[in-house]
């Protein structure tokens, strides 16, 4: 059997604690991935929007982003395409990680959809996907 290794990418913030223990979920699981800083690439709108398809804007942003929850951006009132705008601006915004598995893009630690990409068996129960409001991550 001919067996196609796949090229995973794992976009994280630099230093965040919740990208730290879903990188050692994959490595675990023995998927071999690059990482680079969500924070250094250079987004642009056609390429965030590949990893945002059918998902609403709730389900993009950081909700931990400082300028969430101080109030300063409200996303109630800004549409899906005025917040990706302000998401290359302030990468910050982005619901991390972004994951592609070749062309594949998953925003989030999606495990339902990880599974299906990688061909695993992650524990759906993990409550991993999502920041942990513990977690500093106020530090860029």
């Amino acid at each position: 059997m001919f067996y196609v290794k796949k090229s995973v990418t794992f976009y994280e913030k630099p230093g965040c604690a919740g990208n730290k223990k879903q990188k050692e979920v994959l490595s675990a699981n023995g998927v071999d991935f690059e990482v680079k800083s969500m924070l250094s690439t250079n987004w642009d709108i056609k390429t965030l929007n590949s990893f945002f398809q059918d998902l609403s804007k709730e389900q993009i942003v950081n909700q931990f982003a400082p300028q969430i929850k101080s109030g300063e951006i409200n996303i109630k009132k800004l549409t899906k395409e005025q917040l990706v705008e302000l998401m290359i601006k302030e990468p910050l915004l982005i619901k991390r990680p972004l994951i592609q598995v070749n062309d594949i893009k998953i925003c989030g630690f999606d495990i339902p959809k990880l599974n299906k990409a990688l061909n695993l068996e992650i524990d759906t129960k993990k409550e991993i996907g999502t920041c942990q409001s513990s977690d500093s991550c106020t530090s860029v």
